[in-house]
């Protein structure tokens, strides 16, 4: 029986395109590259050159009405993925855009309104989701394996102070909290289920973006404090904390990059123990699942819906930081 394959179009040659989700999209049961666009000379080419026959393109929109094409990566700066999104919608393409997808709520809204007029899949790229470890902590604390959870701290860091690089481009919708700030944010929603109410932030400016921010929020049952930087040395962690005990997730958001899937767990009956995950590939696990939404109807672990809520929250983090 032969198994449906889902033929993708890069969209932009960036590096998170090369490094991460190509070669992940490659190495799926369900996806293959069939054609790249890059607006820089020969990107698209260095891109596809593992991959065999690679249509390319050096224009986006010959990328869209590539009829060999059924689903498009965006990985394009932040400032250029609600436009492009749409497009490829209103092309007949199924959709993954690199976080984050919008810069407001209200530019989910809208892309979610495009989806269901369609009819075509849209995600917005956390591969966090996908990870096992992520699945586990989930059940843990929905167990009560920790007893009620109280507060949840975490962190996510690392040093680039490159002008010319998007990230610290205000134009391009550059900073931290959309960089990296979306993480704790959608881990902990994920886990617990909950969304915040009261907000409280400080983000810390440079050069028209916020490189820091340490942000406070009450949720229903629990609080969740978490900092963010591009100007410290990389570090990431999360903790859930409960009445009876803790998890620590030691790599929660680079996952064999950063460090080994591990969650360390603490329960005032039991101790310590470690929980080690088998070394996979969260981008592969992605671009599987999305295949399945597409072909099988299989719910995914983070539609738009789910999107549009982080970003509702990343919204308000902005405006009580005086952003």
């Amino acid at each position: 029986m032969m198994t449906e394959q889902l033929n993708w179009g890069i969209l932009s040659a960036a590096k998170i395109a090369r490094e991460f989700v190509a070669p992940a999209i490659h190495a799926s049961a369900r996806g293959r590259i069939a054609a790249v666009a890059s607006r820089t000379p020969g990107k698209a080419e260095a891109l596809a050159a593992p991959y065999g026959p690679v249509a390319i393109h050096h224009d986006y929109q010959a990328l869209l009405a590539d009829p060999g094409v059924d689903a498009v990566y965006i990985g394009l700066p932040n400032a250029a993925h609600v436009e492009w999104t749409e497009k490829a919608l209103r092309a007949g393409k199924h959709v993954l855009c690199e976080k984050p997808l919008a810069l407001t709520a209200a530019e989910i809204e809208a892309l979610i309104r495009t989806r269901d007029e369609t009819g075509r899949f849209a995600a917005e790229a956390f591969m966090v989701t996908h990870h096992p470890q992520w699945l586990r902590v989930r059940e843990l604390v929905a167990s009560h394996e920790i007893g009620r959870l109280v507060g949840v701290q975490g962190g996510f860091s690392f040093y680039n102070d490159d002008p010319g690089n998007i990230r610290n481009d205000a134009a391009q919708g550059g900073g931290a909290l959309r960089d990296i700030g979306v993480y704790p944010a959608i881990v902990t929603r994920f886990v617990t289920g909950e969304e915040p109410g009261k907000i409280s932030a400080r983000l810390d400016w440079d050069g028209g973006i916020d490189a820091s921010a340490r942000v406070w929020a009450d949720f229903t049952s629990f609080t969740l404090e978490f900092f963010v930087s591009m100007r410290r040395a990389p570090w990431q962690q999360m903790l859930f904390h409960g009445e009876k005990g803790w998890i620590r997730v030691n790599a929660p958001f680079n996952a064999e990059a950063y460090g080994d899937p591990v969650i360390e767990i603490f329960t005032v009956a039991g101790g310590r123990r470690f929980e080690h995950f088998a070394r996979i590939d969260q981008y592969a696990a992605q671009a599987e699942a999305f295949a399945a939404s597409v072909f099988d109807g299989a719910p995914y672990a983070c539609p738009l819906e789910f999107s549009l809520g982080n970003q509702k929250m990343i919204d308000a983090i902005y405006v009580a930081g005086g952003g």
